[in-house]
């Protein structure tokens, strides 16, 4: 979690009050201005009611008085709906603004009649509860049920006007919830309110709905627009702030670093440089994660704290083939300085995995941090026009961070035509490319470099070779005939390295 829900003032001086939300305030840029009416609109389902309780139960932890009137849940669907999340309604005044009378035939009215105020005998009953309570926050819901009592859109615009002025009288911060049925939407009743926050979630043909938040207004506010995913588990909604590169800058030392092996670093003309990502481009099974492994062993060999996202392979797997591949990494991540993280991209929106990178970063203070791979990350995400804009900010956030970055990207099919999902090489500051080539009978992968923004790397073509000792990268080769057309072999008097390539998973 990235943000902070205290109620000091942001950068402008005015004072905020938290919404209890982890993320939402960030959002805000600082919380919400006290003593105003907010609308928190949203289909059933989004977690408007979630979303209400933790702002009841922030201004409660501050020893504030809060008041939930409902006319769409009884008391007992509340409390039943905050042991869901582990909590109680203590320190909450629970209002029923409609009772059992309701269900009476002859009560079937309007609860505004026309008077001095417009208010009719039961919105007096919440003004005598207020004016005994006294409560700093409230949460009204919902105002679809006071749309159908109010009976015409006239007498609900002025019922709503009404209790706003009521509410900002004695100084209230308002939540209404609206769930959005009616047919037209209500652009009236977002003029009215202070500011507006939209929920949706979207259903998906497999895994979990993605859900999101969107301010929609926000007056006197300087707030982060556009759509923030957000997360509603138990123990409440967590609200992932979109990411802005442009926010996050640091200081850090630019030299490169060894990759672990002499011929590689040759390869990149120095190794990797902090502050830059490095795309490890091939087909599956050529080598591309033993590779990054070997590389993030040497950061952690230097003392560096590293994280690993793991979207395609299983974390015993991978552990298990390094540990045989001569790199293991169990004392690393004992020791604290490795964190491997198995993704589910089924469960995981881009939002939340922009913030654990972010924490990664941030409060576990990794300087090395491997995405593998972006195949999967792919089909986490609405469409690839997303992936890449997700993407940009990402690297450039985790670039101006000093962090070094590998991402490993798998391209359909062995040899031959060999495409990717989606092409990430304008955003790579360097590529490190892998592909199978055949000598001798035998079937063997060659490493080159074909882009790099920071060193002058060698253009040739090594050879690489997986065993038992490890990673090993070979001297130029030369005589390749074939490479462009993507069924490379070799004809050259530079020798192979001896004895037969084992496989290393992609």
């Amino acid at each position: 979690m990235m943000s902070d829900t205290s109620t000091s003032p942001p950068p402008g001086g005015e004072i905020r009050i938290s919404t209890g939300v982890p993320g939402l305030d960030d959002v805000l840029g600082g919380g919400l201005t006290p003593s105003r009416l907010y609308l928190l609109e949203g289909t059933p389902g989004t977690g408007k009611t979630t979303l209400a309780l933790q702002f009841l139960r922030e201004g409660v932890a501050r020893g504030e008085r809060t008041l939930y009137i409902t006319l769409s849940e009884t008391a007992d669907e509340l409390r039943a709906s905050a042991a869901t999340h582990g909590w109680t309604l203590d320190g909450i005044e629970v209002f029923e603004l409609v009772d059992e009378m309701g269900l009476d035939p002859d009560s079937e009215q309007s609860i505004l009649h026309p008077s001095d105020i417009e208010l009719g005998e039961t919105v007096k009953e919440v003004i005598a509860l207020v004016d005994r309570t006294k409560p700093d926050r409230v949460v009204f819901d919902s105002l679809s049920e006071l749309r159908l009592l109010a009976q015409n859109p006239l007498r609900y615009r002025r019922q709503i006007l009404a209790l706003k002025r009521f509410f900002a009288k004695r100084a209230c911060t308002v939540l209404m919830l609206d769930d959005k049925t009616s047919e037209t939407g209500d652009v009236q009743l977002h003029s009215i309110a202070h500011g507006v926050v939209s929920l949706d979630q979207a259903p998906r043909e497999y895994g979990a709905e993605r859900r999101r938040l969107r301010i929609v207004k926000m007056r006197g506010i300087k707030f982060r627009g556009g759509y923030h995913d957000f997360v509603l588990e138990t123990g409440g909604i967590q609200a992932f702030p979109r990411l802005i590169a442009a926010e996050h800058h640091a200081s850090f030392d630019p030299r490169g670093t060894s990759t672990g092996s002499a011929e590689l670093d040759l390869l990149l003309g120095g190794g990797l440089v902090p502050g830059t990502n490095t795309l490890l481009l091939g087909p599956s099974g050529v080598g591309k994660t033993t590779t990054a492994i070997r590389c993030m062993l040497a950061a952690l060999e230097r003392g560096e704290t590293a994280t690993y996202y793991l979207f395609d392979e299983g974390l015993a797997t991978m552990l298990v083939r390094a540990a045989t591949l001569g790199m293991d990494l169990a004392p690393h991540i004992a020791a604290g300085r490795l964190t491997v993280t198995q993704v589910d991209p089924a469960e995981l929106s881009p939002g939340e995995f922009a913030s654990k990178v972010r924490a990664a970063v941030e409060e576990r203070g990794s300087t090395f941090v491997g995405v593998d791979s972006l195949n999967a990350y792919l089909h986490a995400m609405p469409g690839e026009e997303y992936l890449i804009l997700q993407m940009h900010e990402l690297l450039s956030y985790l670039n101006q961070q000093g962090v070094t970055t590998l991402l490993v990207l798998g391209q359909h099919g062995i040899v031959g035509d060999v495409r990717s999902d989606v092409d990430l090489s304008y955003l790579s500051d360097c590529i490190l490319l892998f592909r199978f080539f055949e000598a001798k009978g035998q079937v063997r992968t060659a490493l080159s470099v074909v882009k790099s923004r920071v060193n002058a790397h060698e253009r040739t073509i090594r050879e690489l070779k997986l065993s038992q000792g490890g990673l090993q990268v070979g001297e130029a080769l030369d005589d390749f005939e074939g490479v462009l057309t993507g069924l490379p072999a070799y004809h050259g008097r530079v020798a192979m390295l001896s004895g037969a390539s084992e496989g290393g998973k992609a």
